[in-house]
């Protein structure tokens, strides 16, 4: 038997509960499980993002002029 802690209220968890019937894992009871669900929806759970400014960003030069390009010729 291995136990776990349910991710909200830190109580241990079987984890041999795993695909039985009426498993909330890997929460403690379906209460749980709705309050992540809550949370997740609510917006509590975000990702940070951060804006990248296009005038700041770093172009790669090109080695190599593009074929066809007639400013060499006279």
């Amino acid at each position: 038997m291995t136990l776990m802690q349910c991710p909200i209220c830190k109580r241990s968890v079987d984890e041999s509960t795993v695909g039985q019937p009426g498993s909330a894992f890997p929460f403690c009871s379906e209460r749980c499980k709705l309050i992540d669900l809550g949370r997740w929806l609510g917006g509590k759970y975000q990702i940070p993002v951060v804006e990248i400014d296009e005038s700041e960003t770093i172009h790669p030069i090109d080695p190599e002029p593009p074929s066809g390009n007639k400013s060499n010729r006279r």
